[in-house]
């Protein structure tokens, strides 16, 4: 009788366990598919560690966002990886360049242009190899990202120094971590930064061969989807993300950079040399790309 009554009561809890379980992976599919839902519900903007995403970090963390519409920033380290998941529908906004915009609405990719960024980029020369021309780039691996405003400034090294364009090895590095790292580490012979990745190379005292400023080419860009953004909801989320953005493109101006020093050290991985050394960027409010830009990078696009 004994036996029989333990039978019982290890039967009704294995039973008990059952239920149990099945319930869990039920609650659990179902939490899935909720927060699937309010993702796909809410404007998603693909950023990188970059300056020119620094207003839209601001308005997250520091709430100029409308609390009541769901903003929500999609992180990457590549650029490549942010337009991926621009083309794929997985995101709203995304931080780009020029050259990539336009080759994403040549190919089809139904996106126009939110802004026009402060991002600049420097093409400069690991400082042990002893470059310090741009002919000097003659064999020499230079890291950048194809089909982008590095690959552009590349292609521009290449025709002033008048190089066999062969002759200067093009490698696809699109991580700006892992880009900074390899200067670092000496495994490169030149590379193209942006901030704040510029200022943190800078500290091995490198040599700049070409820079967008002196250039006078403003590259950077902010798409935002073409399809999909007419309804009530998202009308009201990009006019939040407008009011945010530029309210902190204001903020910013008015105390400088390092008034943010608790975003940078949160969203940005640079020593505290570097970022004390930040150049105090000027931010404008949401504007398209001038017109100059968009053209210069329509011509680099149709010769490649």
């Amino acid at each position: 009788m004994r036996k029989l009554l333990i039978g019982i009561i290890a039967v009704l809890v294995l039973f008990s366990c059952g239920q149990s379980y099945e319930e869990t992976k039920r609650q659990s599919r179902a939490h899935r598919l909720k927060m699937q839902r309010e993702d796909s519900a809410a404007l998603k903007i693909a950023v990188m560690p970059t300056l020119d995403c620094l207003p839209i970090f601001v308005a997250k963390d520091h709430e100029m966002f409308d609390t009541a519409v769901d903003i929500r920033l999609k992180y990457f380290t590549a650029q490549m990886d942010c337009d991926t998941a621009i083309m794929n529908r997985r995101v709203e906004i995304g931080i780009t360049d020029v050259v990539r915009a336009e080759r994403m609405m040549k190919a089809g990719t139904p996106v126009r242009y939110f802004a026009g960024t402060n991002a600049y980029w420097v093409l400069v020369s690991n400082r042990q190899q002893r470059i310090s021309l741009l002919k000097h780039l003659d064999d020499k691996m230079v890291a950048m990202t194809r089909y982008s405003v590095t690959d552009m400034l590349g292609d521009m090294a290449v025709d002033s120094a008048k190089l066999e364009p062969w002759k200067v090895f093009r490698i696809q590095v699109n991580d700006v971590n892992i880009r900074l790292k390899m200067l670092e580490n000496n495994e490169m012979d030149a590379l193209v930064f942006t901030e704040p990745q510029y200022t943190q190379a800078m500290l091995r005292k490198p040599r700049v061969l070409l820079d967008t400023r002196t250039l006078d080419l403003k590259m950077g860009a902010i798409v935002v989807q073409s399809k999909g953004m007419d309804d009530k909801t998202r009308k009201k989320q990009m006019s939040a993300f407008l009011r945010g953005y530029n309210e902190a493109c204001d903020s910013i101006n008015q105390f400088g950079v390092q008034h943010y020093k608790d975003v940078i050290r949160k969203r940005y991985k640079v020593s505290e040399q570097a970022l004390k050394k930040l150049p105090n960027l000027k931010y404008s409010h949401a504007v398209a790309p001038r017109e100059k830009d968009i053209e210069a990078a329509r011509q680099w696009l149709s010769k490649k």
